[in-house]
């Protein structure tokens, strides 16, 4: 105000003008200034520093979850398999060399995810331990607890929207967001991002839940899906699938196992969103490796991802669109247009993003 007053009162006027203009650019540099002195929103997370790398592994527990994570000397311990997988857990952590669980998460309270975390609880000391419950009429459930104690933790259930720092890698609980009758649907869901890469793990969690997380709005998309529910169809629909986008998708499943896991339905539908899937009961543990920029794997067996090619999956098909009525097609539809109204699209999740709608014949 001091400064335009002074335009005003002392200036000729033939400089009044250049005058004016030049005060305004200089509000606008120094409020511009100002934005960027800003710090970032705790949801943005940070860079990583020179050299950090957060490295995940998919451990192989068979037909059961488990998943350890590493970054800047901070560990956090995902699920850990079955009862009879305490000592594999204790093994792995050991060749490691690791010693502290900063986190350990039991993501519901079904065996086939806590069961085996009682070992590294035993021979771990930990910072803190979280579940969706305190309580659960099993055995497993109950010598998680049991474990936890001896150290002076309780379980308890972050709050959905709260962020952790695991080093330079930033966590947030997005579920569950509701009160859930079903265990399943109770799973604790974390998005792990580092960098410009990022981590969604949702334990068993179905697509009742995954609709929840899609109507709260909450920023899904991922590098790398750990696929809910060993694949079954009972997760990843579709609408779930479109909102986090998997560049790669990992399945911890087991070798043969009398659920059929994983769905050919979910592997076709993982295909059609473009990721690359790997299973451990094909590749073994995966490991996977991210810089902040890119995520490579390791595998057990030292094999590559399923990619769908040459499966017998739609994602080897192409999808042919109708420009008139923008609906979409399987190339076997008794419905698909003439030939000079076609278009091909490589993938189901292609179509819809360019507008198309699914024939109500074929159902592609």
């Amino acid at each position: 105000q001091v400064l335009t007053d002074f335009i005003e009162k002392e200036l000729p006027m033939k400089h009044k003008w250049t005058a004016l203009w030049l005060t305004l650019a200089l509000f606008c540099t120094l409020l511009a200034g100002c934005e960027a002195l800003q710090p970032p929103s705790q949801s943005q997370g940070t860079a990583p520093s020179p050299g950090e790398t957060l490295t995940v592994h998919f451990i192989d527990v068979g037909q059961a979850d488990a998943a350890l994570l590493l970054c800047g000397g901070e560990t956090m311990l995902i699920d850990g398999g079955n009862t009879e997988d305490s000592s594999l857990l204790v093994s792995y952590l050991e060749d490691l060399g690791v010693e502290h669980l900063d986190y350990v998460v039991c993501s519901h309270a079904h065996e086939d995810h806590v069961g085996g975390l009682s070992g590294p609880l035993n021979t771990c000391t930990a910072g803190a331990v979280w579940s969706p419950v305190s309580e659960y009429s099993s055995k497993a459930f109950g010598k998680f607890v049991q474990y936890a104690e001896a150290q002076g933790l309780s379980p308890v259930c972050p709050e959905v929207d709260s962020t952790y720092n695991l080093g330079d890698a930033l966590i947030t609980v997005l579920g569950p967001r509701e009160d859930y009758s079903d265990t399943n649907n109770t799973s604790i869901v974390l998005r792990v991002d580092f960098g410009e890469t990022s981590f969604l793990f949702t334990g068993d969690m179905e697509q009742s839940a995954e609709a929840d997380l899609v109507d709260a709005g909450c920023n899904l998309k991922a590098t790398v899906l750990k696929v809910g529910h060993h694949g079954s169809d009972t997760s990843s629909s579709y609408r779930f699938l479109r909102e986090v986008l998997p560049e790669y998708a990992v399945i911890s499943v087991g070798t043969g196992n009398s659920y059929g896991h994983p769905n050919d339905e979910i592997l076709s539908r993982l295909y059609d969103e473009g990721a690359a899937v790997y299973r451990t009961d094909l590749l073994g543990s995966i490991v996977a490796v991210s810089d902040g920029t890119t995520v490579n794997f390791t595998t057990g067996t030292g094999g590559g991802p399923d990619l769908g090619q040459g499966s017998g999956t739609s994602s080897a098909a192409h999808y042919i669109g109708n420009r008139n009525s923008q609906v979409f097609h399987l190339e076997t539809c008794s419905s698909l247009p003439s030939e000079q109204n076609r278009v091909e699209f490589s993938s189901r999740s292609d179509a819809v993003a360019q507008g198309y709608k699914p024939c109500g014949t074929c159902k592609p």
